[in-house]
């Protein structure tokens, strides 16, 4: 799978964005302690993290007794990719067709519009 075409669950993406947080390696200990509010057990934390390192969304370098968790995709590449993926799903890869249905939602901003047209021309904003 190349980079950023990584498909992510909804609770593994809620991993990432912990890791993503931080900018720094993250141990299991510090998300398991961010995902206390959500009853989460170990061994489920555990699961999404493998499944992470499996497809290649995170690295894992183990130092001493524990593991050190790295993001191998920024969240940016993330977003871009599933952007382009939900435009090709439910668009049929029309951009403008994704475009009138946000515009129908509400009023896109110069700001938005800006940040669209970077999205697609694979430009940074």
């Amino acid at each position: 799978m190349t980079k950023g075409k990584i498909n992510i669950s909804e609770a593994e993406l809620e991993v990432m964005k912990v890791i993503w947080s931080k900018n720094k390696p993250v141990t299991s200990l510090d998300i398991i302690e961010a995902f206390e509010y959500k009853g989460w057990k170990k061994t489920t934390i555990g699961t999404f993290l493998t499944r992470l390192v499996e497809k290649g969304a995170l690295s894992a370098e183990k130092q001493g007794k524990l593991y050190y968790y790295t993001p191998l995709i920024s969240q940016k590449e993330y977003r871009k990719f599933q952007t382009k993926n939900l435009i090709l799903s439910l668009y049929n890869g029309s951009v403008k067709d994704f475009a009138v249905a946000l515009f129908k939602e509400q009023k896109l901003s110069e700001d938005d519009i800006k940040e669209l047209k970077a999205i697609f021309e694979d430009k940074e904003v």
